[in-house]
């Protein structure tokens, strides 16, 4: 019976040693990447002026070279040129195409998110309406209520009476009880 490698959890996956790895596949979105880079190389003005530089110096070749070092004949049309720009141009519709689709996916993706982002700042809008129409309600309720200082006067007086003890009816004085009297024997000493 063979014993499983001994695994070290300290290590990263892939530099484990005796343990299969599973290499990374390759990124599905890498073709993407790369039509969208000859998409924008084929925009540029410097693409546009080497498509003419080539074509110049192709023609130029072709008719100024000597007899024998001639690729493509000028009494054809330059027959081989118009293959090779055709050639170009098939793959290059494509390519564009490809670009412009993936362009339309994250137009889409940013329209919906500029959409959400939308919904919750009106919804958030409208929550903010409501709390100042409220906030404007309260205010004119109180402002039926000033308050002014003889109001405030008024409210304090009211306080005060309530804590202060009304005054008890009084019971006519004893002489027992009167101020500087002997207490009487057996009474607790104030």
């Amino acid at each position: 019976m063979a014993r499983a490698p001994k695994v070290s959890l300290e290590d990263p996956r892939g530099r484990r040693t005796g343990v299969l790895t599973r290499t990374p596949a390759p990124s599905r979105d890498r073709f993407g990447r790369f039509t969208e880079w000859v998409a924008r190389a084929m925009g540029t003005p410097a693409f546009l002026l080497l498509l003419s530089l080539f074509c110049v110096g192709w023609i130029m070749w072709n008719t100024l070279a000597p007899e024998n070092w001639r690729f493509d004949s000028q009494v054809y049309g330059f027959t081989v040129l118009t293959l090779v720009l055709s050639l170009q141009a098939s793959y290059a519709a494509p390519l564009i195409l490809l670009a412009q689709n993936r362009q339309d996916d994250r137009d889409r993706v940013q329209i919906e998110q500029d959409r959400q982002r939308a919904e919750r700042n009106l919804a958030d809008t409208e929550y903010l309406a409501r709390e100042v129409v409220a906030l404007r309600m309260a205010l004119t309720d109180l402002s039926d209520q000033v308050l002014t200082r003889d109001v405030l006067r008024q409210e304090f007086k009211a306080l005060l009476e309530e804590l202060t003890p009304e005054p008890q009816p009084s019971e006519p004085e004893s002489a027992a009880d009167a101020p500087g009297a002997p207490a009487a024997p057996g009474a607790p000493a104030r």
